[in-house]
């Protein structure tokens, strides 16, 4: 907007909004992460050592649960789905192999999410609350979860104990890898509600609309010189020191004027 408006030109009019009724960050150190890799089997013998890649969230599961005797207040069940891409190295200097898995873990958070008898209907065929066995109104909460792709704290082959399927052949151990990875989260349980809200009355824009018609070579005479990316970082705003500071640093090619 132009124009800052007076209070006289401010109304309050309602709005459909989801308020969040509470959340929660969580710093989660997730260990013994069996990665399942896309080939089916195991990790094959001639690996010797394998790194992680790259590791991302592909998927996130929650559901929602009122807790007995705590009116008000939810379980937050949340199952991660890691997509982690692996390194596998016969030996160190050799070129790595890139090897794909899956790998999943779940927890627990609880919030307080309030209540809600009613059920709404959209005209969009979308509904929020429904009726139990009991003829109760069930009015859960919406959980979303945010997070950003996970740390790869640590890589490394473990060897499972052997599964006996036949008692004549002999058992061999089973090899896999294994993750600890670092996930930063925030958990959040939210209703639709109508709140009234202060609303501003809304000006056309006075900035006009262009396109940059310049040539290239005259946009880059507009840009300034990068002088900072030619000079280390850790001497950048360094002054040289004065010789009376080296001479007193031990330096011993410093002589008086």
């Amino acid at each position: 907007m132009s124009d800052i408006p007076n209070a006289e030109s401010i109304s309050a009019v309602p709005v459909k909004l989801d308020r969040v009724f509470d959340s929660c960050s969580d710093k989660d150190c997730i260990t013994n992460l069996q990665v399942m890799l896309d080939s089916g089997g195991e990790l094959p013998p001639q690996f010797t050592s394998v790194k992680t890649r790259c590791c991302t969230i592909d998927n996130i599961c929650m559901s929602v649960e009122p807790i007995p005797f705590n009116r008000g207040y939810y379980t937050v069940d949340i199952t991660y789905t890691f997509g982690v891409e692996l390194l596998c190295y016969t030996r160190a200097c050799d070129s790595p192999a890139v090897m794909r898995g899956t790998a999943s873990a779940s927890k627990s958070v609880i919030l307080y999410g309030s209540e809600s008898s009613t059920k709404t209907f959209f005209s969009s065929g979308a509904r929020v609350g429904e009726t139990n066995g009991c003829c109760e109104v069930v009015n859960l909460p919406t959980a979303s979860c945010q997070c950003v792709d996970p740390i790869a704290l640590e890589t490394r082959i473990c060897v499972l104990p052997p599964v006996q399927q036949d008692p004549a052949e002999p058992s061999v151990p089973r090899r896999t890898v294994v993750l600890t990875l670092g996930v930063f989260s925030v958990v959040e349980l939210t209703r639709p509600v109508t709140m009234t809200a202060a609303a501003y009355p809304y000006n056309v824009p006075a900035k006009t609309c262009s396109a940059d018609t310049d040539s290239p070579c005259e946009i880059f005479n507009r840009i300034s010189f990068p002088t900072e990316e030619f000079v280390p970082s850790a001497d950048a705003f360094q002054q040289p020191p004065a010789a009376e500071t080296l001479r007193y640093e031990g330096f011993t090619g410093w002589q008086p004027a």
